[in-house]
């Protein structure tokens, strides 16, 4: 393909010549699309067979692009874990399918989708001549208009250098695309107008093992003293410095199997770009630590190198779930989970409780920013509430023993929900069933009145369903009149069940449907938050047919749900832009009738 190519460099070209993207990691692709064919063409030829709902997308939405044709479009095609951050091994997978019946299931759960970032035709005329801005500008103008545009998206532009190093790193992205505005379209890299600086994790590894038939090192860190394999390095070092090491394993290393090993030593600082698997993805040297001790290689210290905190943290050993989780796994959690867990908590006060000692010890409520807080917490206050906007907050508040995170159903300054929620409270665990049920009878209600629903665990024991709904367009009395008629209903089709009793000791083993919780000020736990149990559960985004009798309550854990997350998305990813569209006809007649 005779594509323009980013060239690699270390450092961010400045200057108001250049604007930035997000590098997403996928497939380099072209959309390739006339009146009788849509190709997806990548650097291995047409693959437009393994990603039928780009085609069927395009095919979809013919009438809207059919003066535009024929058109070319260059973008990444990526499977998303969020906005700015893409799954390579996901998309990496869908490309090696061969079943079309694995690839169709793989289509409806995870799509791909195409992040376009050029446009080099259109009606069949050449932009390749042509500066970038205005390419941009034909792109957004070709795409933009097209209601539910969740396949073909343009990549976002940014011009501030600040701006989009403040986004990678937040969102641990690829890395930065630098383009000059006024560039044309060239093939390769013979030119001097792409950059891409790859957002690179700094970690330290344990040299173990030489093999001088392909010239790779492994890579090793210690858990307890346990040797734990995390990949393989050979580039980067310098020649003078390669060849030592190589002398060192073949002189005092013992030969096994064509390699040559040694017992833990020789450490290392490696760059990478992830761990996937188990292994590192791209690594290359950046020295050999001669003065280092193996014994600083730790997994615990590789978890925390590969999050990139993005504050000082303390104390990382000290258990906070007892026998269970530490203080690390706690950062680690809350610096991937940010991405999904943030949206919620901006521009909401704040609740968290605190356990400093952990679960077992002393904890207690916080609504107000401490003394010692630092500006970029103290700076997004409101009256010295907690406003939590960025990854640093999260982290800081973390790394002060903040366990649970809960939020109330307003914006701050404001006196409208933005979400209605049922609570299903069961009277234990032992229970569930009944959070079960009550969630599944709930459901139907909502579907009969044209409401989009959203259900998680409470990380405790109970079911939460969240309605997202336009700010302003009902007021909490409204809310209150339409959560009691749904709590009711259930409550007199079944009396044996569910209850709406508030006091515990009247409540005689049926599930508590708390639609009380639902009021002004009052707050319930944020979606994904930690939580005081001693599995160290969280409060999980579910996919509605994942309510069903194989649902356990602590089935989630800060330990499970990133993966959880990577493997199969998000289920309130569209949380917001639901909450924008619902349709409230309905309901809005029931409660003001």
């Amino acid at each position: 393909m005779d594509w323009m190519k980013p060239i690699e460099r270390s450092d961010i070209p400045e200057g108001d010549e250049w604007l930035y993207e997000v590098k997403y990691d996928g497939f380099r692709c072209e959309l390739s699309w006339t009146d009788k064919n849509i190709m997806l063409i990548s650097k291995n030829g047409h693959i437009s067979s393994k990603f039928p709902e780009i085609i069927n997308w395009c095919k979809e939405n013919y009438n809207h692009f059919k003066n535009k044709l024929p058109l070319k479009l260059d973008g990444e095609l990526v499977i998303l874990n969020h906005h700015y951050q893409a799954n390579f091994p996901k998309i990496q997978m869908r490309g090696r399918m061969k079943s079309m019946e694995r690839i169709e299931k793989q289509a409806n759960q995870r799509p791909a989708k195409l992040m376009v970032f050029d446009i080099t035709e259109i009606r069949g005329d050449k932009l390749l001549q042509d500066k970038l801005t205005l390419r941009k500008k034909i792109l957004h103008q070709t795409l933009q208009p097209v209601s539910d545009n969740a396949v073909l998206k343009c990549v976002e532009t940014f011009t501030s250098m600040e701006e989009i190093q403040k986004v990678v790193s937040a969102s641990k992205g690829e890395g930065i695309i630098a383009k000059r505005k006024d560039s044309t379209y060239q093939k390769g890299k013979n030119h001097y107008d792409w950059f891409k600086i790859k957002n690179w994790r700094v970690i330290q590894g344990i040299l173990t093992t030489y093999n001088p038939s392909n010239g790779y090192f492994a890579v090793n860190v210690l858990d307890d003293d346990k040797l734990i394999s995390i990949g393989t390095c050979k580039h980067g070092l310098q020649k003078e410095s390669m060849e030592t090491v190589k002398q060192l394993f073949k002189e005092q290393g013992e030969l096994i199997g064509g390699s040559y090993h040694l017992p833990p030593a020789i450490t290392s600082t490696i760059y990478t770009l992830d761990l996937y698997s188990g292994e590192l993805r791209e690594p290359y040297f950046k020295s050999i630590n001669p003065n280092t001790s193996y014994t600083v290689c730790t997994l615990d210290k590789l978890q925390l190198d590969m999050a990139q905190l993005p504050i000082e943290v303390s104390n990382t050993e000290k258990f906070l779930w007892p026998n269970v989780f530490t203080k690390k796994d706690l950062l680690v959690y809350i610096r991937e989970i940010s991405p999904w867990m943030l949206p919620f908590l901006k521009t909401r006060a704040l609740t968290t409780i605190r356990c400093p000692d952990g679960i077992d010890k002393e904890s207690f409520f916080q609504k107000n920013l401490p003394d010692y807080t630092p500006d970029y917490l103290s700076s997004a206050s409101n009256n010295g509430l907690i406003i939590c906007n960025q990854l640093k907050s999260l982290v800081w508040l973390a790394n002060h023993g903040s366990i649970e995170y809960h939020i109330p159903f307003q914006r701050i300054k404001s006196e409208y929900p933005i979400e209605i929620i049922f609570d299903l409270d069961p009277p234990d665990r032992e229970r569930f069933d009944l959070a079960i049920q009550a969630a599944q009878m709930i459901k139907p209600l909502l579907d009969d009145l044209n409401l989009i629903s959203f259900v998680k665990t409470s990380g405790n024991k109970g079911l939460q369903i969240h309605i997202p709904i336009p700010e302003g367009s009902m007021t909490y009395d409204e809310t209150a009149v339409f959560t009691q008629a749904i709590a009711w209903t259930l409550e007199h089709a079944y009396p044996d069940l569910f209850t709406t009793e508030r006091l515990k000791k009247n409540r005689k083993g049926r599930l508590y449907i708390d639609y009380v919780q639902h009021g002004q000020d009052k707050t319930l736990i944020a979606p994904y938050s930690p939580r005081m149990t001693k599995e160290g559960t969280v409060s999980t985004p579910l996919y509605w047919h994942e309510v069903n009798e194989d649902l356990t309550p602590a089935a989630f854990t800060i330990g499970n749900v990133i993966e959880r997350v990577r493997e199969i998305g998000c289920p309130f990813t569209e949380y917001f832009e639901v909450g924008h569209n619902q349709q409230l006809d309905k309901v809005l007649k029931m409660v003001r009738e």
